[in-house]
């Protein structure tokens, strides 16, 4: 079986995390994302602590596409360094995530 991989993100507002998940998956680069609405990130910037209201994406991909969908979220962005962490699926229903690795590879080469 491919990689899945679960891609976390972060977007300034619901509008942009939209915007967001419609390409990934406009261009069958994820096969869901999800949207929570209303983190609190505390960070470092540019030398100072900073707070910001922001959305999270949660992005269902697998590795073998995480260069393609880093370009793809970058170039919808607005942030200069948008938040991209990978993390490993070890495990989940196989349902799932067979129907999760179709769904990315279904047309991705004529859209790309």
């Amino acid at each position: 079986m491919a990689s899945p991989i679960l891609v976390l993100s972060t977007a300034s507002s619901r509008k942009e995390a939209l915007k967001i998940a419609d390409v990934l998956l406009t261009k069958r680069l994820a096969a869901c994302v999800n949207i929570v609405p209303s983190v609190t990130s505390l960070y470092w910037w540019k030398g100072r602590k900073e707070k910001a209201s922001e959305v999270l994406l949660l992005i269902k991909t697998k590795k073998s596409v995480f260069k393609k969908m880093e370009l793809a979220l970058r170039k919808s962005h607005s942030y200069t360094i948008p938040e991209m962490i990978a993390l490993p699926m070890t495990a989940g229903s196989k349902p799932y995530l067979k129907w999760m690795l179709k769904e990315i590879d279904t047309r991705l080469s004529a859209v790309l």
